[in-house]
This record gives structure tokens, sequence and C-alpha cells, in this order.
């Protein structure tokens, strides 16, 4: 059959350069001359739909990280903000070009074989690690947003003022009962595609977060006076509270770069979503990375763009803790942070396949599908992340490093070299247009890493405690 021999190109990573071209040529446009289609590196043909792709990427686009964009806005004004978010969106479009272009040339779509064709087996073990290590800091801040916030929305709708200590106040038992109830029944699903149907729920919810925000805007008026009598930081008069930005430059500012960045981290979704797709081709998954990245600009750009122009001045890193501080008990912002919930423990699974095929491209590269290899990795990675979750009191810090590293590493600085690396130059020259690009966009990813890196030494250096919201 086509697809054994299809895996047994697999298990030589990739085919050859030169002979890979003809067949990039013939299956990465939209369509052959005799009408079919070949497969590569993938253990079935792909069946999900073009729709439930751009759900599926779109959920693994969008992270807690939107909730942190009216305060960035805050710290670089309006005109600013716009002009960092443009181009962070389209940076973010043109390294999944580059990701898909190398993909199609050596008919591989697995993050991790494009490392072992690019720099072999080291190339192949640090992009699993880098995948890995990012996508487990990811699934953590999501269910330490279910640790802090699910007590405090119970505690709400109870109509407690404050925790009495029940067990179902309890953060810790709380993320173990969604871990069993909800998460690991969607990361034991064999196809990410059929995870589409979460990711639209998951992306109505955040809708929803977002049409409370923009109804709010409007019922909601400035200045708060608890932020006037107790910010004790502030000793500005309150027009500077009520009045829009256009352009701002503080100690925080340089902050923004990172954050947009890391709001924009899907990459290692990206080729597994690219193999289930059905009638595959380079030219329709790109179109699916345009139009959720189009979709999750629009959103950031309208969240942050409400956000900021609710609160001003006044605005906290974390959006919904400012709008919980203004009335407690406000039954809308209840409903839009449970909604939050829902977002955030639905994009725990999505976010989860790309860490069990790195395990499996590390431990098991000749294997083939086995229920019970994909159950227990499923189960000791959301072990391991609510491990991390219960005992590690704050991995504020540790996130930092990881999302200074592997953001900028997956978005600019692998696609990149990978690039540069893959295609033959006997298809594009080392000094043609192309490489040259391909290689200042992950000269850009050192840039982000160094200035990143830079920034959470000087908080450690001055005990500072900076927050902007991440991936």
């Amino acid at each position: 059959m086509e697809l054994q021999k299809v895996n047994g190109h697999s298990k030589e990573d990739g085919f050859d350069s030169l002979d890979a071209m003809n067949p990039e040529r013939e299956e990465f446009l939209p369509h052959k001359p005799d009408g079919k289609k070949e497969t590569h590196f993938t253990d079935f043909e792909g069946k999900t739909s073009f729709g439930m792709s751009v759900f599926n990427l779109s959920n693994a686009i969008m992270g807690s990280g939107i909730l942190g964009l009216a305060f960035a806005m805050s710290n670089t004004g309006i005109i600013l903000f716009i002009i960092l978010l443009f181009f962070i969106t389209i940076l973010s479009a043109y390294s999944i070009h580059l990701l898909l272009k190398s993909a199609g040339v050596v008919g591989i779509r697995a993050y991790e074989q494009l490392g072992n064709r690019a720099f072999g087996p080291p190339g192949k073990i640090v992009a699993a690690c880098i995948i890995t290590v990012h996508n487990i800091g990811a699934m953590s801040s999501y269910l330490f947003i279910v640790k802090s916030e699910l007590p405090l929305v119970i505690q709400a709708f109870l109509g407690k003022t404050e925790n009495t200590g029940e067990w179902f106040l309890n953060g810790n038992y709380l993320i173990i009962i969604v871990s069993i109830c909800i998460i690991l029944p969607l990361a034991l699903m064999k196809q990410l595609g059929y995870l589409g149907y979460t990711s639209g729920f998951s992306l109505t919810c955040m809708v929803f977060f977002l049409s409370s925000v923009i109804y709010k805007k409007f019922n909601i008026p400035c200045p708060l006076e608890d932020y006037q009598n107790t910010n004790h930081s502030h000793t500005v008069v309150v027009e500077d509270f009520c009045e829009a930005k256009m352009f701002t430059i503080n100690s925080q500012t340089a902050y923004t770069i990172p954050i947009l960045a890391f709001a924009f981290v899907c990459h290692p979704e990206v080729l597994p979503i690219y193999t289930e797709l059905r009638d595959a081709n380079k030219k329709r998954m790109q179109k699916v990375a345009n139009i959720s990245i189009l979709a999750m600009f629009v959103m950031y750009l309208l969240t942050a763009i409400f956000g900021y122009l609710t609160f001003y001045g006044a605005v906290e890193s974390e959006l919904l803790h400012t709008y919980i501080r203004v009335d407690p008990l406000d039954v809308l912002m209840l409903c839009v942070r449970l909604a939050v919930l829902v977002a955030v423990t639905l994009t725990v699974p999505v976010v989860l396949f790309p860490i069990r095929r790195a395990v499996m491209q590390i431990l098991f590269p000749d294997k083939p599908f086995h229920w019970a290899r994909h159950i227990i990795i499923a189960f000791c990675l959301i072990f391991v992340v609510n491990l991390l979750v219960i005992f590690v009191p704050s991995i504020r810090d540790i996130f930092g490093i990881i999302g200074a590293t592997s953001a900028p590493s997956l978005i600019f600085i692998l696609p990149g070299i990978f690039y540069v690396r893959i295609v033959p130059e006997e298809q594009e020259p080392l000094m043609s247009r192309p490489k040259i690009q391909a290689a200042c966009f992950a000269g850009l990813g050192f840039v982000f890493m160094v200035m990143s890196l830079s920034f959470i030494i000087i908080d450690w250096v001055t005990g500072e405690s900076r927050s902007g919201g991440g991936h």
C-alpha cells in the first residue's frame, strides 16, 4: 500500500532533498494533473475539514495573553500598539510560510523531523525539547488560571464574600477534577482534528469575553474612584486616567513586543494540524494559518482597545481583575470569567498533542500508533503538569525563562534556520533573497530572546514585579 511505503520514508526522516523537489512541486500545488494526492509522514489520510482546522489553529494561537493586551496598550499608546501588533502578525504569517515551505520540500510534516533533516539527531532532540518545554509551560499557565479563578467564580456564584475552606473551593482539588473529567478524555482522542468542535466552543467563549468587554466600555464610568483612592503609586491628576494616549514610552513599554510575540505562538501545532487537514497542500494550509492569524489579530486589537478605553490609566496587567475590582459580584463579568476558564481548559488538549508527538519522536520514532502508548503518554503529561501547578507556589520566573527562550525559538529562529538548511541550493542559492530574509528572520529571533532575557534579569536584580500576560 502507498501508506506503508510512506511510513517507510518516515523512518528515514524524509526523502532526499533533490528527489523531493519534483514531488513537492506537484503535491503542494492546488491540484495535480491526475487528481491524486500523496501522503507523507502521517499515520492516516487527512480527514479534518478546513473550518475545523481553522478552529484548532485559532484556539492554539489564543492564549491567556489576551488578558494582558489592554495593559500592554496602556504602556505603548494606541497607535504604537497597533503598529506593533500588525508587525508581529505579519511576522507570524511569514514564519508559518517558512515552516510549511521547509516541510513541503522534504515531504515531512513534523517539527522534530525537520530538525533532524536540518541538523541530524541533535536538531531533532533540540526541536522536540523546545516544543515540550514550551507547551508544558503553556499547559501549566492555563491550569494556574483554573486553580486561581475557578474557586473565586464558584465562591461568587454561591454568594460568599470569602473562602470558607470547603473542598470545592480548593483550587488544587478543582484542577484535578477538571483534568480528569474534561482534559484527559479530550487528550485521549486519536486525531487532533476531532478537537475542532471543542476549539470552536472555546473560541465562542472568547467572543463572549470580547463582547462583554465592548459592552462594559459604555457602562463603566471613568475615573474609577477605588483606583484613585487606593493606588499609592500614582500622583497624576484625574484627567490623566481618562485620556487615551496615542504614543507612550515608559519602563514597561519594552515588554510589549515579547508579550505580543508570545501571544501568536502556535507553531508546534501547525504541522500536526497540516497532517490532518483534508486535501492538504501548502497553499491550503497557509490559507488556514492566514485566516486564523487574521481572526486573532482582530480579537486581540478589539480586546486591547476597548479594555484600555474602559480603564485608561487604571487598567491592570490582568484585565479581568480590573472588572472584578469595580464590582466583585457583577453577574455578567462572573459569566465572562467562567467563559475564559472554559476557553483555557479546552485549549489544554490542543497544546498537549504536539508534546505527545515530540515525546513519540524522541522515544518511539519507528513505532506505529498504539493506543496504550497514546494513553499512557497523555496521562503522564497531565499528571506532571498537575504536580507543577499544585506544588510549585510561584513559577512566574520559570515561565519567564521558558517564554523568553522557547517562544522566539519556535516563531523565529527554528523556522528561519530550517528554511536555510533544508531548501536545496539548486532551488534557492544561499545568497538568494528568500534565504537572506529567512536568515535575518532567525537573527531577529535572537534579538527578541536576548531582549526578553534581559528584562527578566533586570526584574530579578531590581526586585520589581512586572507582568503583562503571556501566551
